[in-house]
């Protein structure tokens, strides 16, 4: 068992997951305004220190993944690495710079951020990061995702990836193929297939370890706008196909993105998967919003309510870990 392999396997195991605390200032503030409240540098820490000293961080977060503003900041005389090792999660680090035009298809995303990125990675290392985040962007209509969005992702997921690992941290690969619009299941499934086939055709090619990468992907829905919908055990096991069919055995495990999905759909979705698990991959989330979303909400009524938010946000990830064992129900998501 390789070093990165020991991560990528802390990260993932005894039911734990991701939590996606990596939201952009610009991201962040839409989301603050949103529940009205000033997005300033202290707000933004103070609710996302009030998750990490939470209870069930101990129990069913094995990483957490932080931006740059975060990733720097102090809580109380603990930096935000220290606290979140405390915990016993580990300090992970999203290191792209954003999705911008593709050159040669303006309606398509290319994601940036490779110049510079060696340095900063050993500074994120220095600041205690032990994995990162990288996330490619593809949308489903007619013409797409065309050849050269899926090949370009790829290429640039496969070259942060060997850069993250030469830093002695893993790298979590996220080929989010967005919900948005109105194609079918089958479509969504055909596309995500191609993604990550070319993902991993480019990992091999650029002599990744595949036992210490994490990869992040969509599960298989319909767009959001379809009018026909599939069932929730359709989406497992189409989603279960895709992955069985695409990813190598060497990747340890699966951590899903909840891409839009409410926190109930996202976590019924995630157990359904787990209860029809027939691969050898731990299957299990990175949520953002998943899991921070009624936290949020409960949090901006009044920002000083630490205990009940934090009471909001250990049963949200308690139903997540439940569900990344196949052993949760819509019956346990009532609050006492």
């Amino acid at each position: 068992m390789t070093e990165l392999n020991q991560i990528a396997l802390k990260i993932l195991s005894n039911g734990k997951g991701i939590l996606a605390a990596d939201e952009s200032t610009a991201t962040m503030t839409k989301r603050l305004d949103s529940v009205k409240v000033i997005s300033n540098e202290e707000n933004r820490l103070l609710f996302r220190k009030t998750l990490f000293s939470s209870e069930n961080m101990k129990n069913c977060i094995g990483g957490v993944i932080l931006y740059d503003e975060t990733i720097n900041q102090l809580s109380d005389s603990l930096t935000i690495p220290e606290l979140i090792n405390k915990s016993g999660a580990v300090p992970g680090i999203k290191v792209d710079t954003g999705a911008k035009t593709l050159a040669g298809s303006p309606d398509e995303k290319i994601t940036e951020g490779l110049d510079g990125l060696r340095e900063r990675l050993k500074k994120y290392y220095k600041l205690g990061a032990r994995f990162t985040k990288w996330r490619g962007v593809y949308t489903i209509s007619e013409k797409y995702p065309s050849k050269l969005s899926i090949y370009s992702n790829a290429h640039a997921l496969a070259r942060y990836s060997a850069m993250v690992q030469e830093c002695g941290m893993v790298p979590i690969v996220e080929p989010e193929v967005l919900m948005d619009g109105n194609h079918s299941a089958k479509i969504c499934f055909d596309k995500t297939s191609e993604v990550l086939k070319k993902c991993f055709e480019e990992l091999i090619l650029h002599k990744i370890d595949l036992s210490g990468v994490i990869l992040k992907p969509n599960m298989i829905l319909d767009g959001r706008n379809a009018v026909k919908k599939i069932s929730n055990e359709e989406v497992a096991d189409l989603t279960l196909k895709c992955l069985k069919e695409s990813v190598p055995e060497e990747v340890p495990g699966i951590a899903f993105l909840s891409g839009g999905q409410s926190e109930i759909q996202a976590t019924e979705n995630l157990d359904l998967i787990n209860k029809k698990n027939n691969t050898k991959f731990i299957m299990t989330y990175s949520y953002g919003r998943a899991l921070q979303q009624s936290a949020l909400k409960h949090w901006s009524k009044n920002i000083e309510d630490t205990r009940g938010t934090q009471k909001i946000f250990n049963h949200r990830a308690k139903m997540c870990s439940l569900a990344a064992q196949g052993k949760w129900s819509k019956e346990l998501e009532i609050q006492s």
